[in-house]
């Protein structure tokens, strides 16, 4: 059988296959009367890798804009993926094939967990500021992880960088994007031609993850 969850199968006179993914995340097989299942999971098998994407983009669309209840099996964004969250004992916040959550914390879910998420952030941002650092030459002053909910990052006059923790949430090159962002504005204070100019030489396919921060910053939130 096929490692990928089918949620409905169809079977009608049509005379192929076709593979629907709902916006719900629901995986939907429509097929011919009479044709084996072997069949039907070898081709659910060679297209694995478009639905999978497909899954985990409706996924990600799938967390609507309502504020987060912190049950089992809710999901939560991790660089770009969704993971579940899982009630555990423990002590502290642990990400493995789910976001593993102490009980404890669940009385302060949302303030323990914009915590971890700062935390992590701060080593991914730093990571990345120097790397774009010692690429471009451009030096910060330093960095710091705020709880911005409109802005997610910004560059104070005297070259100190800021990110919204809310990043975490987003994949890495939309982090990437949001640090050579801030790090061009230490030499170019406005969004002239001249600044966006350096943002193309360092980041050529910018304006995907412009566009992608337009169309998916109301994800990145858990309230």
């Amino acid at each position: 059988m096929s490692e990928i969850k089918i949620d409905k199968l169809v079977r009608s006179k049509r005379r192929t296959i076709a593979i629907i993914v709902t916006r719900d995340a629901q995986l939907i097989v429509r097929a011919p009367f009479g044709i084996k299942d072997k069949i039907i999971d070898d081709f659910i098998n060679r297209k694995s890798k478009w639905i999978n994407k497909k899954l985990e983009k409706a996924k990600i669309k799938c967390l609507n804009f309502n504020p987060k209840q912190f049950v089992n099996g809710e999901s939560f964004l991790y660089l770009g993926k969704s993971y579940p969250f899982k009630i555990v004992e423990s002590n502290r916040i642990v990400l493995t094939d789910s976001l593993e959550f102490p009980g404890k914390f669940l009385t302060h879910a949302g303030i323990y967990l914009k915590e971890w998420y700062k935390l992590q952030l701060l080593k991914t941002i730093t990571e990345r500021v120097c790397m774009y650092s010692e690429m471009t030459g451009l030096i910060h002053r330093s960095i710091k992880i705020t709880s911005a909910k409109k802005r997610f990052g910004s560059c104070s006059p005297n070259g100190s960088l800021n990110f919204s923790w809310r990043l975490m949430m987003a994949p890495l090159n939309i982090i990437d994007y949001v640090v050579v962002h801030e790090l061009v504005h230490i030499e170019e204070r406005n969004h002239s031609k001249n600044f966006w100019n350096k943002v193309r030489i360092i980041l050529p396919d910018y304006k995907q993850s412009e566009k992608w921060l337009k169309d998916n910053s109301q994800l990145l939130t858990i309230e």
